[in-house]
């Protein structure tokens, strides 16, 4: 029964040092929730009237540097797409190139007056259609 009680209380003990902990890591992240929105609005320029000229010329350095590492970044994507498009141009030449001999090898000279003779008669027929404008005209049966 002793060995119960001090399991009981030795658990108990052990989540009330959980909840402390829980507790003090809540106002931890709360302080770094607060220093991440101020830093927001300084990196947005919002409310920059109240600070130092110095702490200003920080903001602007920090951003600076956020944008040439966000142009070279960039420019090393745009490298790379280029790369790939050349590339896939050199596969392309290559393969037309290719169709195009393929082409030259198996291509003869169209002669049109042997094609046409050579289509049967039926398929080719004249026609003749009448063509009326006007009021159509009334036969009487009388």
């Amino acid at each position: 029964m002793k060995n119960a009680k001090n399991l009981f209380n030795g658990k108990r003990a052990g989540g009330e040092e959980n909840i402390q902990h829980l507790k003090e890591e809540a106002t931890t992240m709360g302080r770094k929730i607060v220093l991440l929105e101020e830093s927001k609005r300084k990196l947005l320029g919002d409310g920059l009237e109240s600070y130092p000229i110095e702490e200003i010329q920080q903001v602007e350095d920090q951003l600076e540097r956020s944008l040439t590492n966000i142009r070279k970044r960039k420019n090393q994507l745009f490298r790379e797409k280029i790369e790939q498009l050349k590339e896939q141009e050199r596969i392309l030449a290559k393969r037309n190139a290719e169709l195009r001999k393929k082409l030259e090898n198996h291509s003869q000279p169209l002669d049109l007056t042997r094609t046409l003779k050579e289509v049967p008669h039926r398929l080719v027929s004249d026609v003749e259609t009448e063509l009326f404008i006007g009021q159509p005209e009334r036969r009487s049966s009388r």
